[in-house]
């Protein structure tokens, strides 16, 4: 069952500025430091930012909240799984707002995509809920 959807769309040139501008300021506030790790070692360091920027803009519409509610940027992070496919880890706010969501005997589910292709950068996120796994 789908919770919550939510895409995202940033002029990566946006992010470029914003980074020249203010700099670690910027990437601290903003970006964990998984994110952070990632993004520094990309040749495309801009696109890499502004992908997460997207998804976290986009897992914030699904939650139903943007940003309030106590749910703030580093409470969304853009991490892998083992096989590669990128997902969200939410803390604090944000994930207090995703239990609010998931149904009792259900879990939640974060499906994530994200792209880029100079200027711009995307990502779409659907919140599902799914049986839990027995004891």
């Amino acid at each position: 069952m789908i919770l919550g959807l939510g895409n995202d769309l940033i002029d990566i040139r946006r992010i470029e500025q914003t980074l020249e501008r203010f700099g670690e300021r910027f990437i601290a506030r903003v970006f964990t430091p998984i994110e952070q790790a990632k993004s520094e070692r990309r040749a495309e360091r801009a696109a890499s930012y502004a992908k997460r920027f997207a998804a976290k803009e986009a897992c914030a519409k699904a939650l139903g909240t943007g940003f309030r509610n106590n749910v703030y940027w580093r409470d969304l992070g853009v991490v892998n799984l083992p096989s590669g496919r990128p997902t969200m880890a939410l803390t604090g706010g944000a994930a207090a707002q995703l239990e609010s969501l998931v149904p009792p005997g259900m879990q939640a589910r974060i499906d994530l995509t994200i792209t880029d292709d100079f200027p711009l950068a995307a990502a779409v996120v659907i919140i599902s809920a799914v049986p839990a796994p027995l004891p």
